[in-house]
């Protein structure tokens, strides 16, 4: 009896299986289904281009020589929850500076669906940053019970540019914060510049100043989603910095933010840990997350890619190796831009080819979200007010009111344009190490396949999706969105 159970078991399993798979194939066999091929490439004029529709026909066996791009519908991973960037003070000065014509542009660019590129999330920084004219604080210094506290130096530039960007985004931006500094008198360098830790006396005083902030900006209209505990907690930078070891950012967040903001009934708002580069993410998740009294309080991580970027691996096994260990805990790319600004190189193709590669790699081991630096920079790439000028994927020229658009805003747009919110990742892999790619499944049941051509040649490859194919060519060096 026993036996014949099991083989009955064994029986309605592998029935159970072959059903899926076929209504898995189903999907993608049924009704026609086309192919629309939107392309940028280098050296031509191809930016966000649709520049095929296909077709689906029968497909075999790939032989060895032949490219490939495999995609399987039916192994679903992490849910998608957009694609943005930051409004810093120096993206909200320089906007201020446009014509309202080139305004209108500019916030179409980015968040309209249709006119451009259809951002979803925003982050911006509690108090100032590198890429603000100067520093600034909240409070007056020395209060510790912020009984000064006001964002009025917001509502001049950034508050009115972030309000406008969930007005064209249609009414809602996924809006995430971060701090670069606490004031001078609460650190150990008496200093919101070069780094300085947060001396424990002010611990409750600093949870307390992430309420004062989140309660002010939920006043004026945008709702917080979460906040970062610091932004690059390991950095000693010229500009407003604070360390935390593993270990202290865990203890802040067990004993002060994580209960400070369940007590002002705030306890919704997420917390991301770390908010650095991926080189010490491991260490710093397997500090915080085996802490259960902390990790309760913990959404997930954020990362940049500041880890010296070599144009290959930038030590992406690393966010897999996290997802791996903590599949519970979200992963968010909170940062990214091409350092050392040179207007000269507004137009090179490998910064563009930088946001691909790490935006393919990243969502592969794992990540549900990816967010770019300044959304908008002038033709200095700042204004910074030490220096640490960088580019962006737009930028203004103060002198002549023009926009400038380069490849990162392209790259950027073949995933941000075309994966909706709430689509799932599936599995997607090339059989040439010359393509990159990712896939997602849309909840309207479209599919997004991004293709990366890394190489100097174009390349002929095979879309395979079950039993069907189509032929696909791709120029060198260039980004493909399929949709199908």
């Amino acid at each position: 009896m026993k036996k014949n159970t099991l083989k009955f078991l064994c029986f309605l399993f592998t029935v159970t299986a072959l059903a899926q798979q076929t209504k898995a194939k189903k999907e993608f066999t049924t009704n026609g289904k086309k192919i629309t091929v939107y392309t940028t490439a280098e050296n031509s004029k191809l930016r966000l281009t649709s520049t095929d529709n296909l077709t689906f026909s029968a497909s075999k066996q790939p032989l060895e020589t032949e490219i490939s791009v495999f995609v399987e519908p039916s192994k679903k991973f992490q849910t998608f929850m957009g694609i943005g960037g930051a409004i810093t003070d120096a993206s909200a000065e320089i906007f201020a500076k446009l014509s309202k014509e080139k305004q209108t542009e500019f916030l179409n660019a980015y968040y309209d669906k249709q006119k451009g590129i259809g951002y979803s999330l925003l982050r911006t920084t509690i108090q100032s940053s590198d890429f603000s004219s100067g520093s600034y604080s909240y409070i007056a210094e020395g209060d510790k019970d912020l009984k000064t506290f006001t964002i009025d130096h917001d509502r001049q530039f950034r508050i009115p540019l972030i309000k406008q960007a969930i007005q064209t985004a249609g009414g809602k931006l996924l809006t995430y914060v971060a701090p670069w500094s606490p004031n001078a008198f609460m650190k150990s360098n008496g200093n919101v510049l070069k780094g300085g830790t947060l001396l424990p006396e002010y611990y409750q005083t600093w949870a307390n100043f992430y309420v004062k902030f989140i309660k002010e900006y939920e006043k004026e209209g945008i709702p917080i989603w979460g906040t970062s505990t610091q932004n690059e907690p390991m950095a000693v930078q010229t500009w407003e910095s604070c360390i935390y070891t593993a270990e202290a950012e865990r203890d802040f967040i067990k004993n002060f933010l994580g209960p400070t903001l369940k007590k002002e009934k705030l306890g919704d708002k997420k917390i991301i840990v770390w908010d650095h580069n991926r080189d010490l993410m491991n260490y710093r998740a397997n500090v915080i997350y085996s802490d259960p009294e902390a990790a309760k309080y913990v959404w997930g991580m954020g990362f940049h890619w500041y880890e010296n970027w070599s144009g290959g691996d930038s030590m992406f096994d690393n966010v897999a190796k996290v997802n791996e260990a903590y599949p519970d805990k979200k992963l968010l790319f909170t940062e990214g831009c091409v350092e050392k600004f040179d207007a000269a190189k507004y137009q090179f193709w490998g910064n563009g080819e930088r946001y691909g590669i790490s935006m393919i790699n990243d969502f592969n081991n794992g990540t549900v979200g990816w967010t770019d630096w300044n959304i908008l920079l002038d033709q200095n790439g700042g204004p910074n007010h030490v220096g640490n000028f960088c580019f962006a994927p737009i930028h203004a020229d103060t002198t002549t009111g023009e926009l400038i658009y380069t490849p990162s805003y392209y790259y950027i747009g073949h995933f941000s344009k075309f994966i909706r919110l709430n689509a799932k990742r599936v599995s997607s892999a090339v059989s040439r190490s010359g393509l990159l790619s990712t896939s997602f499944l849309n909840t309207d049941g479209t599919m997004a396949t991004i293709v990366m051509n890394k190489t100097d040649k174009e390349i002929t490859y095979n879309l395979i999706i079950a039993a069907e194919k189509s032929v696909v060519k791709i120029p060198a060096h260039a980004i493909q969105t399929l949709v199908y």
